[in-house]
């Protein structure tokens, strides 16, 4: 089981997506991916994955070429077993260049609190390291660390 449980509730919904987070600023795709099903399904961008392994697969190349990634997620909404979340991370390439990645998730759990469902919608944006925002070390954001409301973003 992954608490907290559908169905969510204000303060659940946030626990979940706070929980993810700080999951995916570990960027090790072993540990995230128990998150989600066995047969979980993802559109990401324009990739479409089915199950663990390939998603286990696709964070391995993900923060192979993400590098120093960090991520804030704030939930939008959310109903029963879904939660829908927008999100910004930063990042820069082997080239040293900065992005920051802006997006909105759609996601749906099953009755164990696994991730059957994501969806993933994102845009980069190229920004200087003088620009970046989340400068905290590697792994989960601090708690006194602004979201994404409070940066205006």
């Amino acid at each position: 089981m992954r608490p907290p449980l559908p169905p969510f509730d204000a303060q659940s919904a946030a626990q979940k997506a706070r929980a993810a987070e700080d999951a995916w600023n570990t960027c090790d795709p072993e540990k995230v991916a128990l998150a989600y099903t066995e047969d979980s399904v993802w559109r990401n961008r324009s990739e479409f994955l089915a199950g663990r392994d390939e998603i286990r697969a696709f964070l391995d190349r993900k923060w192979k070429r993400e590098l120093d990634y960090r991520l804030i997620k704030e939930v939008w909404c959310f109903a029963e077993n879904r939660i829908a979340v927008r999100f910004a991370y930063e990042w820069h390439d082997d080239g040293g260049f900065w992005f920051r990645s802006y997006g909105n998730e759609n996601w749906e759990f099953d009755d164990q609190g696994l991730m059957r469902v994501r969806r993933a919608s994102i845009n980069d944006l190229p920004i200087s390291e003088e620009n970046r925002k989340f400068r905290w070390p590697r792994g989960p954001r601090p708690m006194d660390h602004s979201g994404l409301s409070e940066l205006g973003l």
